[in-house]
């Protein structure tokens, strides 16, 4: 790897962090590689990693696609390469927190919405901008973001191409919260320590059923919550036990 994303794990927390910051961190191939690379490794990782957050390095999470990575012609390692890394992001067994500050501008929007929660601080500026330069979305963004904050308001996003803070974002729910600027990193760990209290059976099951039933009418996602639900976990009678223990 070339160190354009960092990983750094802490009690069951694991951070990647976007290495670019005298770019503004911004999208190019290389930064998707070892993305992919660290994907790939923790999806095998479910014993050890509970939680993964992605942010930026610098005064930002992403300015986005490298402009300058496009007009020297990217050579991709196969067709598509940026939205499977994404997706395979996305698909992540463990939760994802994407931690935004600064800029997260359209590829950088895209990226940021595979995170299964957004975290955003008071300075973050998220905008889509394809249209700005006459482009379409191809990382996802038309299916991801209508599905997280409804059809018209991804419609207004992406016709005005204007730029959103970090209470607006939450306001809309693109993100989840907002955050001061001045405590958002120990803000999101203190998020992500919640989060890793609960059980990683849980979690894991839990995002399966909501990925599978994604789209269904409700008695058929209903049955395959009943029928295809993994029920108790492993960690249930300790977590049950330590809880009666504590009433003592």
């Amino acid at each position: 790897m070339s160190g354009l994303v960092l990983r750094e794990d802490d009690n069951g927390l694991c951070v990647l962090t976007l290495n670019r910051p005298e770019k503004l961190n911004s999208l190019n191939v290389a930064v998707f590689e070892d993305l992919y690379e660290h994907v790939e490794a923790l999806a095998g990782q479910t014993d050890t990693v509970g939680c993964v957050v992605l942010k930026g390095a610098g005064r930002c999470f992403s300015a986005g696609h490298d402009l300058g990575d496009i007009a020297a012609g990217e050579k991709l390692p196969r067709p598509n390469f940026q939205s499977h890394v994404i997706e395979a992001l996305s698909g992540l067994p463990q939760p994802v927190i994407s931690a935004v500050h600064g800029h997260c501008y359209t590829g950088a929007l895209e990226l940021a919405l595979a995170g299964d929660i957004i975290l955003a601080s008071e300075n973050a500026k998220f905008a889509d901008t394809h249209a700005r330069w006459a482009l379409t979305p191809v990382w996802g963004l038309s299916q991801r973001l209508p599905r997280r904050i409804g059809q018209a308001k991804a419609y207004e996003m992406m016709f005005t191409c204007q730029t959103y803070s970090g209470a607006r974002a939450a306001a809309m729910g693109l993100a989840n919260q907002c955050f001061p600027d001045a405590s958002f990193d120990a803000d999101v760990a203190a998020f992500c320590r919640m989060i890793l209290a609960n059980s990683p059976f849980s979690h894991r099951a839990n995002k399966r059923l909501i990925r599978e039933t994604d789209g269904l009418p409700m008695g058929a996602g209903l049955a395959h919550e009943i029928y295809r639900g993994e029920g108790r976990g492993p960690d249930m009678q300790e977590r049950i036990a330590a809880f009666a223990n504590r009433k003592k």
